[in-house]
């Protein structure tokens, strides 16, 4: 393999004619001019072609110096080796946006650098080089900047995928509507947050915008909540109180697990959507309210309406506009943007400055997240607790996340020795909890009287119920 040191000019990736050598001076000055390297790799993964800023960051002189170089020498063989994910996507015709990788540099600290790939589409002119396969573009880390797009910007959300760029398209749409919108999807996937941003995004965005939780409460307390209740009309009511129809006047209620809304209370719903009228508990006076509502759950409303848990009527009254959010699972592209953007609201709050190893992105971005978008918060919040520098490595992710951050193998439960495991896990607490005491609960006096880091301690901590 060439090092990055000695670039040595291979026939295979000699430039082509002199038409496709100014096409691809074009291409490298328009890239250049936005601060980004532009590469054509060809089809053994050598770089043929490559744009002068490449050899400013390596601090080379000439970019012809660089040609013939395998790219792996220079961004790792964790992504571009055999079995590196984006030389198995551009060998397979696909397209990677955003993954990170650390650019060697001959005689200084390596870079970190943001690497999109995707295969190279060729012209019927034939002012493309042949040769040419593939199309890497990097960007340095420490100048990129995470943009929301579209309706979204200045609501602190940022989405890549076309999954969400779906979702945000049809917010769009929405902001000159008042129409009644049903949010679905999993929990944790951001419901009440798309919610806010449909309202701040519409006619009524000077309005209040009032939450509800149907599930939170009993349905008295539900009824009270959202209609209000005169004096009397039950125990303990001893004065007039308006509910959240009254106070959502001209702006949006929110109404969150809809699908728990009891089937008494379905009724009075349906006819506020239907006349927008309504009744106070224990009062015979109707009163008008024009709050918008916006309706989500994430639960299947078609099989509660087939169970007979759910109205029929209300069901499509609330599923005027629909709105489906994806789990983050199927928006993958969404995941390191979104993790960036925590993590920056997570530092904010401690004063760091902290930031994510290409790694532990690499362990975000195979984790399933069950939890969506609320998981992935938790788990930063976790790793910048225990993490000790300013970049987050795979051990300080939660050990459900990253097998890194899971106990060391002797540490370990095996089954092949339950009982010993089972007698020694009572024997490590108790070891722990004396050594916690001895040093005045100090973790880092603690950890260095361990002999272990202070994540791997505050693990354990965790796992034990002493944190």
């Amino acid at each position: 393999m060439t090092s990055p040191g000695s670039f040595e000019e291979s026939p295979s990736c000699a430039p082509g004619s002199a038409d496709q050598e100014r096409a691809f001076s074009a291409v490298n000055a328009a890239f250049g001019s936005l601060g980004r390297v532009c590469m054509a790799l060809d089809a053994d993964f050598r770089i043929r072609y490559a744009s002068e800023l490449l050899a400013s960051l390596l601090g080379v002189e000439k970019t012809v110096q660089v040609r013939g170089t395998s790219i792996e020498s220079l961004l790792g063989a964790e992504l571009f080796g055999l079995d590196g994910p984006l030389r198995k996507a551009l060998q397979s015709g696909e397209k990677r946006e955003g993954w990170r990788a650390m650019l060697q540099v001959a005689n200084g600290p390596a870079r970190l650098m943001s690497v999109s790939a995707a295969p190279l589409l060729h012209d019927r002119l034939g002012v493309c080089d042949p040769a040419a396969r593939y199309l890497v573009v990097l960007r340095p880390e420490d100048e990129s900047t995470i943009e929301a797009r579209g309706p979204i910007a200045g609501f602190g959300l940022i989405a890549r995928s076309p999954a969400m760029t779906r979702v945000f398209r049809m917010i769009d749409v929405l902001q000159h509507s008042e129409s009644t919108v049903l949010v679905t999807g999993e929990s944790g996937t951001g419901k009440e947050v798309i919610s806010r941003i449909i309202h701040g995004h519409s006619p009524r965005r000077s309005g209040p915008f009032l939450a509800v939780n149907a599930a939170a409460l009993p349905g008295e307390l539900l009824e009270s909540e959202l209609f209000g209740h005169v004096r009397g009309a039950f125990t303990g009511a001893v004065r007039d109180r308006a509910g959240r129809f009254d106070a959502a006047e001209d702006g949006t209620l929110f109404l969150d697990e809809v699908g728990d809304v009891p089937l008494h209370l379905q009724v009075k719903l349906l006819r506020v959507l239907q006349e927008h009228t309504y009744e106070r508990v224990g009062d015979s006076q109707t009163r008008r309210t024009n709050a918008r509502i916006i309706a989500a759950t994430n639960r299947d409303l078609r099989r509660l309406v087939a169970d007979g848990r759910f109205r029929e009527d209300l069901y499509y009254r609330l599923r005027v506009f629909p709105i489906e959010l994806p789990p983050l699972r199927s928006r993958r592209e969404d995941i390191e943007p979104m993790a960036q953007l925590l993590l920056s609201r997570v530092g904010s709050r401690t004063g760091r400055a902290l930031r994510l190893s290409p790694e532990a992105v690499r362990v975000l971005l195979s984790y399933e997240w069950p939890g969506n978008v609320r998981e992935l918060e938790n788990a930063l919040e976790f790793a910048a607790t225990v993490c000790q520098g300013q970049t987050l490595q795979p051990e300080d992710l939660p050990p459900e996340i990253s097998p890194a951050g899971a106990l060391p193998p002797e540490e370990s439960v095996t089954p092949s020795r339950p009982r010993a495991a089972a007698a020694a896990h009572p024997e490590a607490e108790r070891e722990l909890r004396v050594a916690l005491e001895q040093n005045r609960w100090n973790r880092v006096a603690t950890a260095r009287a361990l002999g272990v880091s202070r994540s791997t301690l505050w693990r354990r901590m965790r796992t034990a119920s002493l944190a």
